[in-house]
This record gives C-alpha cells, sequence and structure tokens, in this order.
C-alpha cells in the first residue's frame, strides 16, 4: 500500500438526508477523490431505482464503489461487502486517492471503519437451534445452555432474544470457539482512523423528502422495475426482497395488492428505517456532527483537501449531537 495513505472519510446520514448529493458536489469539485457506496441494496444488479443508485453520469464524473455487484437472486453478506470494501480502499490508496465512503446501512459501515471479525454460517446447527426454540419451554433451554457455554454472550442478550439466542448458540457449537471471542460486538467504540461525519436529523423534513421521493420514483417506473425483477429466474433473494420498498411492491406485482396501499406501507416503513438509522448513529461518540447539510458539506471540502476558507469553522468536536445547536 502506498506510504502516502492518507485516512479515508466517511459521511453518513438517515436515507433521504441528502448524503449522496453532499458527495457528489464536494468529491465533483475536488480531484482524486473516489466514492465507497455504503449500501447494504446497491450490490444488486438491477436495483436501480429504488435504491436512489447514482446515474451513469455520475459514476462517470466520480468513481464510485461496491455498486452492482451480485445479482439480485444471490445472497450477500456483510462479510462478503466487508472485504469487497477492503479491496476498494487498497485500490483508491494505491492510486493515492482520497476514499469518501457514503452511507447508509450502519453495520456495513462499522464492519468497514472497525474491522470486525465475521463469524462463519453453520446452516444445520441453526436449523436445529431454531426448531428447539420453538419447541415449549425450548428458548428457556437454549439460554441456559448459552450461559454454560459463553457467559459474556449470554450476558449481551437477553432470555426472550431468539435470534440473538440462536446465534451465538450457532457460532459457538459450530465453530467450537465461543461466540463472545470474535470481538467485543457493537457496543464498543474503538478509535479509528476513518472520520466520521454525520448529517443532522429533523424529522419533519425527512419524512417529507422520503413520500415525494418514493413516489416519484413510482412515477420513473419502479413498480415495473419490481416487476422485471420479480419474473427473473429464481426471482430475489431472502436479503433483496427485503429492501425497503421492494417488499411492499413485491406484494402489488405478485400478490395483487392494491397499489396505493402498497406505496403508503413503503412510505412508512422507510420513515421507521430513518429513525433506527438515526438511533444507531448516535450512540457512536466519534462521529462529528454537522448543524446542517451545508456545514457537512464544508466539513467535508475541508477534511479533503479543499481551501482552508472553504472549511473554516465547520468542524464540531466527536460527539456532538445534531440536535444541540449552540
Amino acid at each position: 500500500m502506498s506510504a502516502r495513505r492518507v485516512a479515508p472519510v466517511a459521511l453518513l446520514g438517515t436515507t433521504a438526508s441528502g448524503k449522496s448529493a453532499i458527495a457528489m458536489d464536494v468529491a465533483g469539485r475536488q480531484p482524486g477523490i473516489e466514492i465507497v457506496c455504503v449500501d447494504s441494496m446497491t450490490v444488486y444488479r438491477g436495483m436501480d431505482i429504488g435504491t436512489a443508485k447514482p446515474s451513469a453520469a455520475a459514476r462517470v464524473t466520480v468513481p464510485h464503489h461496491l455498486l452492482d455487484l451480485v445479482d439480485p437472486g444471490e445472497e450477500f453478506t456483510v462479510a462478503q461487502f466487508q472485504s469487497a470494501a477492503r479491496a476498494a480502499l487498497c485500490g483508491i490508496a494505491s492510486r493515492e486517492h482520497r476514499a469518501l465512503l457514503v452511507g447508509g446501512t450502519g453495520l456495513y459501515l462499522r464492519s468497514v471503519v472497525d474491522d470486525l471479525e465475521f463469524p462463519g454460517r453453520y446452516p444445520k446447527v441453526a436449523a436445529e437451534l431454531d426448531a428447539e426454540a420453538g419447541r415449549p419451554g425450548g428458548l428457556a433451554r437454549l439460554y441456559v445452555r448459552l450461559a454454560a457455554l459463553d457467559p459474556v454472550a449470554a450476558s449481551r442478550t437477553t432470555a426472550t432474544n431468539r435470534r440473538r439466542i440462536v446465534r451465538a448458540l450457532e457460532v459457538t457449537i459450530g465453530s467450537g470457539r465461543p461466540f463472545s471471542s470474535f470481538g467485543p460486538g457493537l457496543t464498543a467504540y474503538p478509535p479509528t482512523e476513518v472520520v466520521l461525519v454525520g448529517i443532522p436529523f429533523d424529522g419533519d423534513v425527512v419524512d417529507r423528502r422520503i413520500e415525494t421521493r418514493f413516489r416519484r420514483w413510482v412515477a420513473e417506473g419502479l413498480v415495473d422495475e419490481v416487476r422485471h425483477l420479480a419474473a427473473r429466474p429464481g426471482g430475489l433473494s431472502r436479503t433483496a426482497r427485503q429492501a425497503l420498498g421492494y417488499k411492499e411492491l413485491l406484494a402489488h406485482v405478485v400478490d395483487g395488492a392494491p397499489l396505493g396501499e402498497c406505496v403508503d406501507a413503503a412510505i412508512r416503513r422507510t420513515r421507521m428505517f430513518a429513525r433506527r438509522q438515526m438511533s444507531w448513529y448516535r450512540r457512536d461518540p466519534r462521529i462529528r456532527w454537522a448543524r446542517s447539510a451545508a456545514d457537512a458539506a464544508r466539513m467535508l471540502a475541508g477534511l479533503l483537501g479543499a481551501s482552508a476558507d472553504v472549511a473554516a469553522g465547520a468542524a464540531l468536536e466527536p460527539g456532538r449531537d445534531p440536535s444541540d445547536t449552540r
């Protein structure tokens, strides 16, 4: 890797926060910046409109990475994303360019920022555990078993969290190694070389943008895009079909649910998702919160090498909450 390697910068914000537009504006004005898209759904080819995927023109103006990696019928895990992101960042560094991560999906961003270690999958073990969890008293028995095999992992969850109990036991039994040994988990925020810049959250503004944007996508052909994807041999993978908007419109094109109801459902779910995203981000004390979208742009410009006057007064101390307007 180049000796002149410089730390990546990450711009994060909820869906419909305007992060992609900010990133393009800054990167388009500063040579040598390449955008790394941190999104769990833009990795799928053919899922374009409803993922707000950058246009072909935008990709010509500024190099983009981690788009269109797999067919929508394929499963794609966070571990695969992490591997692809590492390769992209190494390539950017070798060209002595700056990487601008833009996201998005909180876990995917953490996988890159914190170099998380992801345990493998053991489907047979998981199926047996899941079947046991579904029996009367089964989940309680599994929690007792987890507490005996990996008390640290048991302490990080509750006796009623079926998904986490099953996953922790799956890894512990399948790998022969305690689930907790794969790292401190997502509650730890160690030092990182990546500079994290956050766009503040205004619920009313984001809610309006989500509705306006989704209705525009429908007018631009999102229903036809979903119909085409559903008609592919093999259809959509389990993960791809959970994408915001696609899941709801599949109910229309496959099951015949009324389009208006499906659109309303997609808008509601996207609004709830935005709030979950912000809750995730607020837990990370390393984020430098901008005061506004314009402030975020100035912070990026300064961090990515623009003139000093562009960034003057833009930086905030890490951990500053966007709701703090002082």
